[in-house]
């Protein structure tokens, strides 16, 4: 059976935005697991989205204090049709970001991060995929704002997109 997923990071409400961008909103709706890397800085989008998400994995970023803390962990860890997914906040300097992170992670399949709200796509030489979705809110040294779809099947992590969102949200 395949699961299909929404992924995000950096959101940084009320700072960085209003709201979520509604082509992000549209695409939780239509997810069957949304995944969070962290960076919400409001518990009210924490709130929100455990109400709309059929399933909602999420982790604290550093920006994130208080009642975020003490709701979401630092990595999270579940299994989606197959596939082993860890979620963390940072990950640390780019360079050398595939062997630090396959020697954190050697039991999971995709490690989905944050923080840097830039895009990032790589497989390391153990298998690992690392997925970073961008930022739907804040452009930081990048054209777009975006976040990623998936389809998690017998597995496999497929049809992994990157949307790119015009501007602020």
């Amino acid at each position: 059976m395949s699961v299909s997923l929404v992924v995000m990071a950096d959101t940084h409400l009320p700072a960085r935005a209003h709201d979520l961008p509604p082509p992000l909103w549209s695409a939780v709706a239509a997810a069957d697991v949304v995944v969070h890397a962290g960076d919400w800085v409001d518990v009210a989008l924490l709130d929100e989205l455990e109400q709309r998400a059929r399933q909602l994995v999420g982790v604290h970023g550093n920006n994130d204090h208080g009642v975020l803390r003490e709701r979401l962990p630092e990595i999270a860890r579940v299994e989606v049709a197959g596939v082993r997914l860890a979620v963390v906040h940072e990950t640390g300097d780019a360079k050398g970001r595939e062997v630090r992170c396959s020697a954190r992670f050697p039991d999971v399949d995709v490690l989905v991060f944050g923080h840097s709200h830039i895009p990032w796509d790589t497989t390391t030489s153990t298998g690992l995929r690392l997925l970073n979705p961008g930022s739907p809110t804040d452009r930081r040294r990048q054209p777009h704002c975006s976040y990623l779809t998936a389809v998690a099947d017998g597995g496999q992590l497929r049809d992994v997109v990157l949307h790119r969102l015009p501007g602020r949200a």
